[in-house]
């Protein structure tokens, strides 16, 4: 099915070598509708490269389901222990080399920077970013169960959507009240 000049799917992943996330949205002109979301868990599988294996073959099944236009990911954060860095840059570099073999066009956000979009608080906590996605996108209350690493994918691509459609200025907000008054267009109340 050709997409209109306005229209786009974008795929966005939370990754990690014990549970990746994934979240598909597609945009048409200012309408963003959510069509998916998921984990991969490998924390049963013990063998690292066949885990960075597993998050290959998922990433080039998202691809080839739902035939994005554009790849977003959360980038690495720096913390304390190597280790858990270098296996987090991994899942990432594999799920990166799987957009490339498809030729996708690749972007990165922090974790600090997706909260922000999301929330307008970099600080927010999962269920936060959860609750307000779910407020965003209308997402039924069902598929949100027990999936913070899918509703974090899904605030990667949602990120990237306001980043590369209208990017946003910075408007420091001193509460929810504050945040809600500054971003009519990004709130959607029930």
């Amino acid at each position: 099915m050709a997409r209109t000049a306005t229209e786009k799917i974008i795929l966005g992943i939370d990754p990690g070598t014990n549970v990746m996330g994934y979240g598909v949205i597609q945009v048409d002109g200012k309408k963003v509708t959510y069509l998916a979301m998921g984990i991969l868990d490998i924390r049963k599988t013990g063998d690292i490269y066949l885990k960075l294996k597993s998050i290959y073959n998922k990433t080039i099944e998202l691809i080839e389901q739902y035939l994005p236009d554009e790849f977003a990911i959360e980038a690495q954060f720096f913390g304390k222990n190597v280790q858990s860095m270098l296996k987090l840059g991994r899942a990432q570099g594999v799920a990166i080399a799987a957009a490339l073999q498809r030729d996708l066009p690749i972007a990165e956000y922090a974790p600090l920077k997706i909260k922000q979009a999301i929330t307008g608080n970099g600080a927010a906590s999962k269920e936060q970013v959860a609750a307000m996605l779910q407020n965003i996108l209308k997402i039924p209350k069902e598929d949100l169960e027990t999936k913070l690493d899918a509703t974090d994918a899904l605030g990667v691509a949602l990120c990237h959507h306001y980043e590369t459609s209208h990017p946003l200025k910075t408007k420091k907000c001193s509460s929810w009240k504050d945040f809600i008054d500054k971003n009519k267009d990004r709130v959607h109340l029930s």
